[in-house]
């Protein structure tokens, strides 16, 4: 298999540019704002802001049990692109069914935006485990990267539509905002569908072999166990991944929770919209600048230097005032939401076997996805119990601290061979 294959490389990147589309419009974007205004219209803000919460906690919760035994499966039977695409299919379909959601039903968009996510993280799992087929140990930290720089740069683009789209329905034919926003939110289906195909035709993985069809779950399930047992055994593996799964955390709440936090705080949505404008096209270029630091330098400690930002970055939102203030938080978010990303998926691909890829990435997902589950909850409850929004946004901050002390443990070199004398 030739890892440097530009087309092999271009082709699995434009999958981030293709679903990140449902990231920005959707998930960060204009689904938190519609669901306070229109899905959820009349609750208290922290009603709604928790009910958002929940939801990113029971779709992440959903793939937390599924990552782990899938990858062993994709694995056991190299059926990576097989499932990649049967939860884009899924993401692909619910995000379009937003569009068929009555005002005031929140239920029903809660449970769409859930199956939505799942679609959305599941493949995301399969997207990263066939990032060894297309890159090697001197460029995965840039090919990493490209992807996650390619995925701001696609799902602003769209974006930016969207918000046209919002901002001046009539031109678009649309009688308001609200059958916009709808729109933008099918929009979103047909370009993932239309970016997803590059992957599914140029980007190639061993086929599974004949004898293995009918032990496919079997062996599965047996590798699952294998690597439960292994990692637990991995000390330099289990400690990134403790580490991972706590900054992370801190990572993806801010991104699932910024446009709710600055609702929260009054601001206007349009102001809102604008600053996530700022992340998706500044981070396009800053994402590719973080990678190439990381060459420079050297990735753990560019990791750590985008932890620190984040600590900064948290310490700002919870005091800022103004709305002029939430475009300079989006300006700091989008120089290193990439970054951190990308440095984290490539750290973790130099530590593990390509011939277990998906069954570590799996793990790698697991702890991820979990993640997502606390942070969004620990800033539910914290702003159910104390009615204080800037209480619950400075709470993430301890996710950043504890995940770099944990960090600070790890040798990748070392991990590398470590995992690699226990695989064989």
């Amino acid at each position: 298999m030739q890892n440097n294959n530009k087309k092999s490389i271009y082709s699995w990147a434009l999958y981030d540019w293709a679903n990140s589309a449902y990231a920005t419009t959707v998930m960060a974007g204009f689904f938190p704002i519609f669901f306070k205004s229109y899905y959820s219209v009349g609750t208290e803000v922290t009603v709604s802001t928790a009910q958002l919460g929940f939801a990113n906690s029971i779709s992440s919760f959903v793939v937390v049990l599924l990552a782990p035994l899938l990858g062993a499966v994709a694995d056991a039977g190299s059926l990576k692109k097989r499932f990649l695409f049967l939860f884009a299919f899924l993401g692909i379909l619910m995000s379009a069914s937003l569009a068929l959601v009555e005002q005031g039903n929140w239920q029903m968009a809660a449970l769409i935006y859930t199956l939505g996510n799942i679609g959305f993280m599941g493949s995301n799992i399969f997207y990263d485990a066939l990032l060894p087929s297309v890159s090697d140990d001197k460029n995965v930290d840039y090919v990493s990267g490209l992807g996650f720089a390619l995925g701001y740069l696609g799902g602003g683009i769209l974006f930016a539509l969207n918000v046209f789209m919002v901002q001046e329905p009539s031109f678009f034919g649309f009688s308001d905002e609200a059958v916009a926003i709808k729109a933008s939110f099918v929009s979103v289906a047909v370009w993932w569908a239309l970016f997803s195909l590059p992957l599914l035709l140029f980007v190639k993985e061993k086929k599974r072999d004949k004898e293995q069809k009918n032990i496919l779950l079997v062996a599965g399930y047996l590798r699952l166990k294998k690597t439960f047992q292994r990692v637990r055994s991995l000390k330099g593996l289990f400690l990134f991944l403790v580490a991972y799964w706590l900054y992370i955390d801190g990572v993806d709440t801010i991104i699932r929770m910024a446009v709710d936090y600055g609702m929260a705080l009054g601001f206007d949505s349009n102001s809102l919209i604008m600053s996530l404008l700022i992340v998706q096209f500044v981070g396009f270029p800053a994402t590719l600048l973080v990678a190439k630091l990381a060459d420079t330098l050297d990735t753990k400690k560019v990791i750590y230097l985008c932890i620190s930002v984040y600590i900064f970055i948290i310490v700002f939102a919870s005091m800022m005032e103004e709305e002029k203030e939430f475009y300079i938080l989006a300006l700091l978010i989008s120089l290193v939401q990439g970054g951190i990303q990308a440095l984290s998926r490539s750290y973790y691909a130099k530590m593990i076997p390509q011939k277990y890829a998906a069954e570590f990435f799996g793990f790698y997902n697991l702890l991820g996805k979990f993640a997502v589950i606390v942070g969004p909850l620990l800033v539910a409850f914290v702003a159910l119990f104390s009615h204080n929004s800037r209480l619950s946004i400075a709470s993430v901050a301890v996710l950043f601290i504890f995940g770099g002390l944990f960090l600070f443990f790890v040798d990748e070199k070392k991990v590398a061979k470590e995992v690699r004398e226990a695989m064989e």
